[in-house]
């Protein structure tokens, strides 16, 4: 039996989270959600107490209610993203080993019957958090869910925004959404889909696979060509978006 009060989430003694736990079983809400992001995943930070989590959240995940279910795995797998950070929890893919086989399971599972763009694109970077892949299991839906990246042009270190959907696709260092005047962009340069390897190559067809055609469409230029308008430095969007995302542009 866990004993929490050995442990430490976000804001100290995790002696506090059974009543979490108690409080979203009995009632589900995203307040009460929101708590335990807040106390087990706090921007991205996780705890001693955030693994020990975990067999919770396997139960949770297993349920018929599919929202709570969609929940837990997001919390799970933002979770193992850190399983790298230092936390204090020993080697957490060795010692939750069965959990993690079973969240990833149930993963794949929602993943084909996603209802709609982005629990799809949270749900298959849930995948890649479970399997352990590095960059894209932190780095991927943010993205494809905001519709833009902030990154660093590697030739001048302007920040810039590679923006991916509605506004189109294209990169620039102006406020593109809030500027009165039009901003100097530079369109991006998709892959090819057949030329793409890697990782790359597996998203694009898992998304294809699963009837997620604008989805594998955008990942064509996550996995695609920019150019700097600033300096016109050619350069990999990828290879950008996990060189040091996020970045914070003024």
């Amino acid at each position: 039996m866990t004993d929490w009060s050995r442990l430490t989430h976000a804001y100290g003694s995790a002696e506090d989270i059974p009543a979490l736990l108690d409080r979203i079983a009995a009632d589900p809400t995203s307040e009460h959600w929101n708590g335990l992001w807040s106390a087990l995943c706090h921007q991205g930070s996780v705890y001693s107490a955030s693994f020990a989590a975990l067999p919770w959240l396997v139960g949770v995940a297993r349920t018929d209610n599919r929202d709570q279910a969609v929940d837990a795995l997001n919390l799970a797998a933002a979770i193992m993203a850190g399983a790298n950070q230092p936390h204090g929890a020993g080697d957490v893919r060795a010692k939750y080993s069965a959990e993690v086989a079973a969240l990833l399971s149930l993963a794949n599972q929602h993943l084909g019957t996603a209802v709609d763009r982005s629990e799809y694109v949270y749900l298959l970077e849930d995948v890649l958090s479970f399997e352990g892949v590095a960059d894209w299991s932190e780095n991927l839906a943010w993205g494809l869910t905001n519709e833009e990246y902030e990154i660093s042009c590697p030739g001048c270190a302007a920040g810039l925004f590679v923006v991916l959907g509605e506004h189109g696709f294209f990169s620039t260092s102006g406020d593109y959404a809030l500027a009165d005047d039009d901003v100097e962009t530079k369109p991006l340069r998709p892959a090819d889909p057949t030329a793409l390897t890697g990782i790359g190559r597996r998203l694009h067809d898992v998304a294809l696979a699963d009837g997620q055609g604008e989805v594998a469409n955008v990942l064509t230029y996550v996995f695609g060509d920019a150019t700097c308008p600033d300096c016109e430095a050619d350069f990999s969007v990828a290879a950008q978006i996990n060189a040091g995302w996020p970045v914070t542009l003024g």
